[in-house]
């Protein structure tokens, strides 16, 4: 089956809770306003007008600033979330590595987690108790097969949910950031399945801030801004886009000024300590 993923006009708002603020000037009138203040509903828009549309071999980046609806547009394609507006279409099999502890039950055993879990992703039961023994061993949980997850550490939970969520080849694949966590032999062993995974998928999306990452990787990128998109198309331009994005901030803006400000203050210090200016890098040197 050719597998396609697209997306048009999406959009989601999403209702929250604002409390309203009434003048207060000692801890008892604050604390009363608070509790008598009645909150007001508002819808926020977290992603507007969204369209792209991905075909067999399509390696998608997905960058912007935090909160800009990275995260929010991975799990709409997905699936978990369904959109206000607009229309999310997939044909093929798809795996989402958003939350690797999603669905899990702290009171269960690994074994009930693993049944649990990959009965939540679609895998079938016969599947799974045939794959068990392999996942157990990936995560290096053999021997607490039948412990509750309370008693396992934060780093055995991550390994076993990144050892279901992987253990089967997708068409689809969707990941928000690249995944690094754990100690060293693990995080080989975890890359290296990745590897394979990535390049086992017909479509890649991935959400992540490593340029280096994304030029390796993808080779288209759609770059967010507030929920809007505002560039769809091959990654170098992609990542000069998301560029101009960040650059331009206050905060971007105030960081580049301290930075130049100190280094001025570092080279005056030098000078006046060594008497002679510092030598200036020659052009292409790399330095600077």
């Amino acid at each position: 089956m050719t597998a396609y993923l697209s997306a048009t006009d999406v959009t989601l708002k999403v209702p929250h809770f604002v409390q309203g603020e009434r003048p207060a000037g000692t801890f008892a009138s604050t604390l009363f306003a608070a509790i008598t203040a009645r909150p007001r509903r508002e819808y926020r828009e977290i992603l507007s007008n969204v369209t792209f549309h991905a075909r067999e071999g399509d390696r998608i980046a997905v960058m912007g600033r935090n909160g800009a609806g990275k995260t929010t547009l991975l799990r709409m394609l997905s699936g978990a979330f369904k959109p206000t507006s607009g229309y999310v279409e997939v044909a093929g099999s798809v795996q989402a590595l958003l939350n690797l502890s999603l669905g899990f039950h702290v009171d269960g055993t690994v074994r009930e987690n693993v049944f649990v879990r990959a009965a939540a992703m679609g895998v079938p039961t016969r599947q799974v108790a045939r794959d068990l023994d392999e996942i157990l061993h990936f995560a290096g949980l053999e021997h607490a097969v039948n412990h509750r997850l309370s008693t396992l550490s934060s780093g055995q939970r991550m390994r076993l949910g990144f050892a279901l969520s992987t253990t089967i080849q997708h068409d689809i694949m969707l990941m928000d950031e690249w995944f690094g966590a754990g100690d060293a032999e693990f995080v080989d062993k975890a890359r290296e399945r990745m590897v394979g995974r990535v390049a086992g998928s017909k479509i890649v999306v991935l959400a992540s801030h490593s340029f280096q990452m994304l030029r390796r990787i993808c080779s288209v990128g759609i770059v967010l801004d507030a929920g809007e998109m505002v560039y769809f198309g091959p990654i170098n331009q992609a990542i000069d886009e998301y560029k101009k994005i960040y650059q331009s901030t206050p905060e971007y803006i105030a960081r580049r000024k301290f930075e130049a400000e100190n280094e001025g203050l570092v080279t005056e210090g030098i000078v006046a300590r060594d008497g002679a200016a510092p030598a200036r890098p020659r052009d292409g040197d790399g330095t600077g």
